[in-house]
């Protein structure tokens, strides 16, 4: 019953990217599972604007350019959302980055402030960093430098994919507690967004009444 009771945390089938989301309390489901879930994105890491690909992507078209420490291949950092829970909209994509590049230990202060401004006034259209999405970006650096989790740009996310949630975050050493306990300061700070209510059970609840007050004005 446990089981079939967190199974339903997953996500609908198909879900549209803006609304998938798979919350740090589910465990059981595995990682392939988890990314089957996703609706087919059209946008493949070619439509990705060549400034971001290059600070963000290792393995973009000249391999040896790697402007920033914790840079992930595309495919990696989708897993990498899952391990933190965290879903794909704006401070999602802020917290998962910095946490990333934070937990490579090699990430410094210089360095945060120039991808800062990279994200913030280099970056087109809806990849272009916020105020508050760089609030949460620094936040995450800090709390993925003081994490014992390994560096998240080194990890084989290939041999995670059949593994629980719960499996995977311990293999790499994600800590749960460290993340739920500064979800529930975003959450509080940033309650106006989607992405940061969502990130906590009590959250998620108010949402959900959101949901169902605009239902019943409409």
């Amino acid at each position: 019953m446990e089981n079939g009771i967190k199974k339903n945390l997953l996500p609908a089938n198909g879900t549209h990217w803006k609304k998938w989301y798979v919350p740090l309390e589910e465990e059981n489901a595995t990682i392939r599972e988890c990314l089957a879930t996703q609706a087919p994105v059209a946008a493949g890491s070619a439509d990705i604007p060549l400034i971001v690909r290059l600070i963000e992507n290792p393995k973009f078209d000249i391999p040896w350019i790697n402007l920033f420490n914790g840079a992930v291949s595309l495919e990696d950092h989708d897993v990498i959302h899952l391990l933190l829970g965290r879903g794909m909209l704006p401070k999602d994509e802020a917290f998962v980055i910095g946490f990333t590049m934070g937990s490579s230990n090699r990430m410094s202060t210089a360095e945060k402030k120039m991808y800062a401004f990279a994200a913030k006034y280099l970056y087109p259209g809806p990849y272009k960093f916020s105020d508050d999405d760089i609030t949460v970006f620094k936040k995450a650096a800090h709390l993925g430098y003081v994490s014992d989790c390994q560096p998240l740009d080194t990890i084989n996310c290939a041999e995670l994919m059949d593994l629980s949630l719960k499996e995977a975050r311990q293999r790499v050493g994600i800590e749960p507690d460290l993340l739920a306990a500064y979800y529930q300061i975003e959450s509080q700070r940033f309650s106006q967004f989607e992405e940061c209510l969502r990130i906590t059970p009590q959250g998620r609840e108010k949402l959900e009444a959101q949901i169902n007050a605009e239902k019943l004005a409409g």
